[in-house]
């Protein structure tokens, strides 16, 4: 009966995808009086009618479709088109409205509730990407080669999972000052992640983490019975999987780990507020020898380049120079406040990712941008484009960029997992909140810095 509900419920969604408007009123899941007063204001600069209705209908996307209360004040986020709520995907769609927190006590209530549900979701198991609502039921990913528990979705160790947790709950305190969320459960939470950074920093031995998927390709199976290929137990931290959900060919994930470097500080910064004095300077410890690492073992001298970082290391003399759109990438460094945009190793890095030696950029009709294999050969990520219009330099690579996000729609006015650069009407998941969300902090983005491009014409004529 739930699948059938959830279904329901699916296509009903869906069907607002071809409609011009915004879903109704009655039908959001949430409503925030201070999101709506702000997609009114930018709408309101709008020259462009498509740009006005794709801003209008992505930005509270998140909010409109994917929101559903939970038990103890907790609220769950699903991603859109698949009923689980990924730590990673949950924050990064309430991100932007976390701004509000401080005069909008209805979404403070909800992104508290998120948090508070992030912190039951760690105590389950560190080491998982995906929960499910029901917190007694078994995923149909139970057969898994590795120990799944009731209420775990999908078990693929990411480190960017718990960096997103603890950034969603940084952030909140930060705005909100409500450091009651910062109780005994987040504290043992904090240990949990300290514990799962430390075993997979693979310094004496594999640690517990394995993972397989039985009848899957290798996109979802890790190598060596599941533990992955070899690394040299040097300070940098193993990520089994990439924010796409992909295996890591080296385990060494730099953007991830330049993540946790982040999180790792903002984690020690919340236990000194609650007097965890050895717990931070734990925590403050491991981001400094991870931080160290990355720029030890993490940068490839490219003769073309210079120095840039790589994707992936295993700390063996072994590189994957590539970018994968989904964030943390090497292209939204920056946008995640990981490294300064105007370094000469990142603008080196930038280069190389927005390039045919990346070997998932692609250029085409549609469209140019860095893709996935998680999507195949030939398709771009809409994420990218997005984040390559976060971290540009200049007005006109802005410009470009939103063009493209305007053109490659689909017809739908909605952002997608992905698109083939020939083609836009191919593309791949109809309803991905995190995108659209994404997209709309762009527009608000674009409206305090390049304010001038909302006045100009972009959609093409169809």
């Amino acid at each position: 009966m739930k699948k059938l509900l959830y279904l329901i419920l699916s296509l009903s969604l869906i069907s607002c995808f071809t409609n011009s408007l915004r879903i109704s009123s009655e039908k959001r899941t949430f409503v925030s009086d201070s999101v709506d007063a702000e997609i009114k204001l930018v709408a309101e600069s709008i020259a462009d009618q498509k740009l006005r209705i794709m801003f209008e209908k992505c930005y509270p996307n998140t909010l409109d479709t994917t929101v559903e209360a939970a038990d103890n004040g907790r609220f769950y986020i699903i991603t859109g088109d698949i009923p689980a709520m990924w730590l990673r995907d949950s924050s990064a769609q309430v991100f932007p409205f976390i701004k509000f927190v401080g005069e909008d006590a209805r979404l403070k209530t909800l992104v508290r509730g998120l948090a508070l549900n992030h912190i039951d979701s760690i105590l389950i198991d560190p080491y998982a990407n995906a929960f499910l609502k029901d917190r007694s039921a078994f995923s149909k990913y139970k057969s898994d080669t590795t120990q799944m528990l009731p209420g775990v979705f999908e078990r693929k160790w990411e480190i960017d999972s718990l960096c997103y947790s603890i950034d969603l709950l940084y952030e909140y305190v930060s705005v909100s000052s409500d450091e009651s969320i910062l109780d005994e459960n987040f504290v043992k939470a904090c240990s949990l992640i300290l514990d799962t950074f430390v075993e997979q920093q693979r310094k004496i031995d594999k640690g517990p983490y394995f993972f397989m998927r039985k009848g899957s390709d290798a996109l979802s199976n890790q190598v060596n019975s599941g533990f992955g290929r070899e690394v040299a137990g040097n300070g940098l931290i193993c990520s089994a999987f990439r924010p796409s959900d992909d295996a890591t060919d080296y385990l060494y994930l730099i953007p991830s780990n330049l993540f946790a470097v982040k999180s790792l500080k903002n984690l020690s910064r919340l236990l000194d507020s609650v007097s965890q004095k050895g717990l931070s300077a734990r925590s403050a410890e491991l981001a400094a020898e991870v931080e160290a690492a990355v720029y030890e073992y993490g940068v490839y001298n490219h003769p073309k380049y210079g120095e840039i970082l790589a994707y992936e290391v295993d700390g063996l003399g072994n590189y994957n120079l590539m970018d994968d759109a989904n964030v943390p990438s090497l292209l939204a460094l920056p946008f995640l406040e990981l490294i300064e945009k105007d370094s000469d190793i990142y603008q080196n890095t930038r280069r190389f990712v927005l390039s045919s030696d990346n070997p998932w950029y692609f250029e085409g009709k549609a469209g140019k941008g860095i893709g996935s294999p998680h999507t195949g050969r030939d398709t771009i990520w809409p994420m990218s484009i997005i984040m390559q219009a976060f971290t540009a330099s200049s007005e006109e690579e802005v410009e470009e960029c939103l063009r493209m996000l305007i053109n490659t729609d689909g017809g739908t006015g909605f952002m997608h997992e992905s698109f083939h650069k020939n083609n836009d009407k191919s593309f791949s998941r109809a309803w991905f909140s995190w995108a659209n969300t994404l997209f709309g902090s762009l527009i608000v983005n674009i409206y305090e810095n390049y304010p001038a491009l909302l006045d100009k014409a972009y959609s093409s004529a169809d």
